[in-house]
């Protein structure tokens, strides 16, 4: 990901929250067969503070990807969205994507059954439990065996991220009040290709300019 200074993502809290709101992600390896491209749901490591994240792989994709034998990238995609040069001001202009993403890479720690077992039960809780009625890794119909049968098709692991690129573009080089024009017509529901917390991203990093401003 090609990164510009103005767009860079660097605060260790915000890059956690984008990572936390958006688990599922892209597993990327260069292996000797060519480029290996999976998908998977991925948690924040919880007893770390930094950007060390947990997940797991299906077999065999642990071996398709040489999972713990080569660099991981892992692609976090953030809120994104077309932007219209119809809400630009009047006068020539491109349509452009707004977004926010980023990339970890590094080369993982293969976990043991036990640990694999504690970060899958933690995922099925993670996403259980906003539904009305949850169904945790082991309550029944799951039994014990069955449980175990499941842990044994996957390979988890551990990745603290030896490089972070993290890139929020959301029209930071644009005039404040062409900012505020674009998030009232993402509000509006004016582009059909946008995300709907897009318009609240665009707010976090335009305040933030703003407070970097009011500092200097």
């Amino acid at each position: 990901m090609r990164q510009n200074p103005s767009f860079a993502m660097t605060d260790v809290g915000e890059l956690r929250r984008v990572i936390e709101q958006n688990p599922w992600m892209t597993l990327v390896s260069d292996t000797p067969d060519g480029l290996v491209a999976s998908h998977y749901a991925v948690l924040l490591d919880e007893d770390r503070d930094d950007l060390t994240i947990v997940g797991h792989v299906g077999k065999p994709d642990d071996a398709v990807h040489g999972l713990g034998e080569r660099e991981l990238l892992v692609v976090v995609q953030g809120p994104h969205g077309y932007i219209s040069p119809g809400w630009y001001p009047a006068g020539p202009n491109v349509p452009t994507w707004n977004f926010v993403s980023v990339h970890l890479s590094g080369i993982p720690e293969i976990l043991g059954p036990e640990e694999n077992l504690r970060v899958l039960e933690r995922l099925v809780a993670h996403f259980e439990a906003t539904l009305p009625g949850p169904r945790l890794l082991w309550e029944p119909p799951n039994d014990p065996g069955y449980v175990r049968r499941l842990e044994q098709g996957t390979v988890g692991y551990r990745l603290t991220p030896t490089k972070v690129v993290a890139k929020r573009k959301l029209s930071q080089n644009r005039p404040g009040e062409t900012v505020d024009t674009i998030i009232a017509e993402l509000e509006a529901g004016s582009s059909p290709y946008a995300d709907p917390r897009l318009p609240a991203e665009m707010r976090r990093a335009r305040d933030a300019m703003r407070r970097a401003g009011d500092a200097r």
